[in-house]
């Protein structure tokens, strides 16, 4: 029976935010990720999207005894999609990859009133900075949409649950690379 592994493509890239086993980089192909909003939640967040010209980097895990209550609570808002066939990775047995994504029309771009977080953004970017270096973090920006929508600036206060303090370089890489896209930075009152 093949193992059951999970691939991850924004927080799950951060390892310091689960301790699942055997975690590896890996790639996705004919899917990006996009910035989303769904009633389920008051910020956006990533998901992917299919874009049979894209291919996006990120990390794949075990989800040891094909126990997958702890994934599925953590990523409640989505679907567990099935992947294996588009997921490549240095794994030499066999394996069944599935990935987490809200579908088509469950979801819209994000708004003024649903900012992305710069909390989460922080987790991301930290996670593809230590598995990929600055160019697999400098490709997360690139094959990620949704940009343009406001940044709220919750450092000082972090509503991301699984929160990391950067390390000083890091905050200034992604301050730098939201700078670069002219992104819109709001500051909580």
């Amino acid at each position: 029976m093949a193992d059951p592994y999970f691939f991850g493509y924004g927080s799950l890239v951060n390892l310091a935010t689960h301790d699942f086993p055997d975690p590896r980089p890996a790639k996705l192909k004919g899917w990006r990720r996009a910035w989303r909003h769904t009633n389920l939640r008051p910020v956006a967040f990533l998901t992917a999207i299919p874009d049979p010209d894209c291919e996006i980097e990120g990390m794949i895990a075990h989800v040891p005894k094909n126990d997958w209550a702890a994934l599925d609570e953590r990523e409640w808002a989505y679907d567990r999609i099935p992947a294996t066939q588009a997921v490549s990775h240095t794994l030499t047995h066999d394996v069944n990859i599935a990935v987490y994504a809200v579908p088509h029309g469950r979801h819209t771009e994000p708004t003024n009133h649903h900012p992305l977080v710069l909390s989460y953004i922080d987790v991301v970017v930290q996670g593809y900075l230590r598995a990929y270096g600055e160019a697999g973090a400098d490709r997360f920006f690139a094959t990620t949409e949704g940009w343009e929508t406001p940044i709220l600036n919750d450092r000082a206060e972090p509503r991301y649950p699984r929160h990391q303090q950067l390390k000083p370089h890091e905050a200034e890489f992604v301050d730098s690379r939201l700078q670069q896209l002219a992104a819109n930075i709001v500051h909580t009152s």
